[in-house]
């Protein structure tokens, strides 16, 4: 073996070590989370409990106007009362606080397994791609937090990642006869049981139609995608759609608004949207990154950055604290790089779907399309600052990691200072989410969780 052999050799342990020990630490961060973190905390957790515990004792479903959380799907409630009543039977009911976190934790890390094999796929043998894909994940604040937390935004998540890894091959998009009426079933099942865990996981229904329908008019098969099309509809409405014909049945409507449970949040700032909202992004984002910070109430895209890459609805942080002020702007200022690699990534995916729609980018794109306006929808409707959330765009791990690891492969490998203020400026993410992603590891909170609104005014 001669000198550059064994340089090669000892650079692959030493990316290997690396690596590794990054993947341990944000294994072992949300690990952490599950055992110390308070697990009525976060999310509407306390609510989801209730419904979990309601289900634990009688199987059958409330009214959705009984509680809280009594309104959404119920597939995540019915699998952890379902572990709840596991742990009861053989004597471990003190485990279901760790448990049933657990649960999102796992689903957590299939999504990120599901990122991985798409990149492995599509670029096989991109080694750095494929690194960078998991950490662009395993260290983004909005998926650490929702790893912990008692919610079914990311079980939802695992299952639209589901149904896009399926509709992301060459072949897959291509098949015809039996084999696409056999994805279709397939995509029907993944995207019914994204809708049974949150109503905006029709997405995943929508973005497989879309992207068979599109296929159908390039390859002039329309008639054969529409039966794709149709059969992919009977199975998410089979799996996914009964509980909400089920509520249009019962209840005279498919999803509530404005439940009298609900009646607290009409108090919220700011109380309004306009058109203004979604077309400014404020010097708070990174000076005050909080969302009781009046310039952030009216700025939906700044308020998703300052959760979507940091605590800004301090459900881990401490809310007075001159130290997570500055923190939070280092951290959102580091953000913009691979926000910046998943912009061009998804303009070179523009590009390639337009020249060759084989491949991913008419399912990942469709995706990022459909789940931006949803959630734009959802903000305007629902005017409050709760609600704003980058937990919420979960949906788009897949689109987010696939084109952001490429961008980011892509400018590491030139030559000068490039990729190595590139590689430093991720690794300062990395400490930057571990930090203010592990709960009590360096800042203790005292207060409960969340912003103390009522101090607030628009």
């Amino acid at each position: 073996m001669n000198v550059e052999e064994r340089a090669r050799g000892r650079h692959h342990s030493t990316l290997i070590a690396l690596v590794s020990a990054l993947g341990l630490l944000a294994v072992w961060t949300r690990v952490h989370n599950v055992l110390h973190y308070p697990p009525d905390w976060g999310f509407d957790a306390a609510f989801n409990w209730q419904y979990i515990a309601s289900l634990s004792r009688d199987w059958s479903l409330p009214h959705p106007a009984a509680g809280w959380a009594t309104a959404d799907p119920p597939l995540y409630f019915y699998l952890t009362a379902a572990l709840w009543r596991t742990l009861e039977a053989v004597g471990a009911r003190d485990l279901v606080v760790y448990a049933v976190p657990s649960l999102s934790l796992i689903a957590g890390l299939g999504i990120v397994g599901l990122a991985v094999a798409l990149v492995q796929r599509c670029d096989p043998g991109n080694t750095r791609r494929l690194i960078l894909a998991a950490g662009l994940l395993l260290f983004l604040p909005a998926h650490v937090h929702m790893s912990v937390m008692v919610n079914e935004e990311i079980l939802s998540s695992l299952f639209v990642a589901a149904v896009l890894f399926g509709l992301s091959s060459n072949q897959s998009t291509r098949a015809q006869g039996f084999g696409g009426l056999s994805q279709s079933i397939r995509m029907g099942f993944f995207a019914g049981l994204a809708l049974l865990s949150k109503l905006t996981g029709v997405v995943a229904a929508l973005v497989a139609a879309g992207t068979m329908t599109l296929e159908g008019l390039r390859t002039h098969r329309l008639g054969q995608s529409i039966t794709r099309v149709a059969v992919l509809a009977i199975v998410t409405l089979l799996v996914g759609g009964w509980y909400f014909a089920r509520n249009q049945i019962e209840y005279g409507y498919i999803q509530p608004f404005g439940l009298p449970a609900h009646k607290q949040m009409f108090d919220l700032p700011p109380g309004n949207r306009s058109i203004i909202d979604y077309l400014h992004i404020p010097l708070a984002t990174w000076t005050d990154p909080q969302l009781l910070n009046p310039s952030l109430q009216h700025s939906v895209w700044g308020s998703t950055y300052a959760t979507l890459w940091f605590d800004g609805h301090r459900s881990f942080l401490p809310v007075d604290s001159p130290a997570i002020q500055r923190l939070g702007g280092i951290m959102l200022l580091l953000a913009l790089l691979p926000c910046a690699a998943f912009a061009v990534g998804l303009v070179r995916g523009v590009k390639r779907c337009w020249e060759s729609p084989q491949g991913p980018d008419t399912a990942l794109l469709l995706t990022v399309a459909a789940t931006l306006l949803g959630y734009a929808w959802f903000t305007y409707r629902n005017p409050w600052y709760a609600v704003v959330k980058g937990t919420s765009l979960l949906a788009l791990c897949l689109p987010f990691s696939y084109y952001a690891s490429g961008e980011l492969a892509r400018w590491t490998r030139r030559k000068g200072w490039v990729p190595t203020a590139i590689w430093v400026t991720l690794l300062l993410l990395v400490v930057g989410t571990t930090v203010s992603s592990t709960f009590g590891f360096v800042f203790e909170k005292n207060e409960i969780s969340g912003l103390p609104w009522e101090k607030s005014s628009p």
